[in-house]
């Protein structure tokens, strides 16, 4: 992995990574726009430094695919971000996460630029799929369902229709589904009924400890619509052969996670010809017999979660080396400091986001989810 940091012309800080393929290089981008500044202003940079970075690695047609923007005030930025997203095809995150050192907007940014051909981009309000090499990389953004009563009900709908969505498109949840965010408001009411209705959802679409669940971060987060107390965001694959996907465990320093109830796995893989793509869930301070670890004590909570991050890499044939992008998320703001100093000094290059977002067992006061590429030689399998 490439890592670097550049200053946009408007002072925007942009910490990027690149991973060299075959087929194609991908870019993850998590740019920090100017502090004191307006929303507004906030998101120009941002657009501006994209530009920038485009021009300095000389990226004539690129593919955005993914944009997550995490924000202090989702209900008015909401409204500003289609004034400077207008143009802009691929699909689009914005979830009320704080920026932990102030901003308004804090961006990340995934794009590839591929070398032999342009792929093909289909998108609509909430999809953007990407194909290309005969794989359809599918992101779906802000699913939510306000109109149902409870946690329970919203999730329960909001699956619903997702899974409805891929079948469409001839895929299926347990096939095809790689990776989820769930957002949760007020999580500490709300997490038990979005747990309930996840488990009885995938029970019903194969979806068990025997099989396989999903990649998946439950997070505290919020969406414009006041009534959403969960949203979804995912990330499934069309093209994709059943050997061309697996999952990491941990166990000798995590359970699994129906242990204590939830259904999602610790972290996915998936096998291209040229490269490894490795999806770590969120992920923090627990121990293999699935308890909470150092309660109270945000140092040596932060130490085991990136143990137990390094434990699933491993698993997957990869180190931090190959770590393309990674989300921090704090319980409690004044936790910063001692956050910020330990990425510095453990992990310089790594793009990061740390967001204010409770995780979803008050003991835990930080949680961590990232996402890795290692090169490899599968010749059975298409180049990504």
């Amino acid at each position: 992995m490439i890592y670097g940091k550049i200053t946009s012309s408007e002072g925007a800080l942009v910490s990027f990574s690149i991973f060299e393929g075959t087929a194609a290089d991908e870019y993850h981008l998590m740019i920090t726009p100017s502090a004191g500044t307006s929303a507004d202003v906030q998101y120009r940079q941002i657009g501006q430094a994209v530009e920038e970075f485009l021009v300095s690695r000389r990226l004539v047609c690129p593919t955005v695919i993914y944009h997550r923007y995490f924000s202090s005030d989702v209900a008015n930025h909401a409204a500003i971000l289609p004034l400077q997203e207008r143009n802009l095809e691929n699909v689009i995150s914005l979830v009320q996460q704080p920026p932990a050192l102030g901003n308004k907007i804090l961006a990340w940014v995934y794009l590839a630029s591929f070398h032999q051909s342009t792929p093909q981009t289909t998108s609509d309000t909430r999809t953007f799929t990407v194909s290309h090499n005969g794989y359809d990389h599918i992101y779906t953004s802000g699913m939510v369902a306000p109109q149902q009563k409870g946690s329970l009900e919203q999730t329960n709908a909001i699956f619903g229709e997702y899974a409805s969505l891929l079948m469409r498109g001839g895929l299926s949840l347990a096939g095809h589904c790689i990776r989820t965010w769930i957002f949760v408001r007020d999580i500490d009411n709300n997490y038990g009924g979005m747990v309930k209705a996840r488990n009885a959802f995938f029970q019903k679409e194969g979806l068990t400890s025997a099989t396989r669940f999903i990649a998946s971060t439950g997070i505290e987060g919020k969406t414009a619509q006041p009534g959403a107390l969960v949203a979804m965001d995912a990330y499934a694959i069309g093209g994709i052969a059943p050997a061309q996907i697996s999952h990491l465990k941990g166990l000798s320093h995590l359970s699994p996670t129906h242990v204590y109830g939830v259904a999602f796995e610790r972290g996915t893989t998936v096998d291209y010809g040229d490269r490894r793509h490795i999806f770590i869930s969120g992920t923090a301070s627990i121990d293999h017999r699935g308890h909470i670890l150092h309660q109270g004590d945000i140092t040596r909570q932060t130490g085991r979660t990136f143990t137990n991050i390094r434990v699933l890499l491993e698993e997957a044939g990869a180190s931090f080396r190959d770590v393309s992008s990674m989300i921090v998320y704090l319980r409690d703001l004044a936790d910063t400091s001692f956050i910020i100093a330990y990425l510095q000094e453990h992990f310089p290059g790594i793009p990061v986001v740390v967001a204010i977002a409770p995780v979803c067992r008050h003991g835990w006061l930080v949680e961590v989810e990232c996402t890795a590429a290692v090169a490899v030689q599968n010749p059975q399998f298409r180049d990504f």
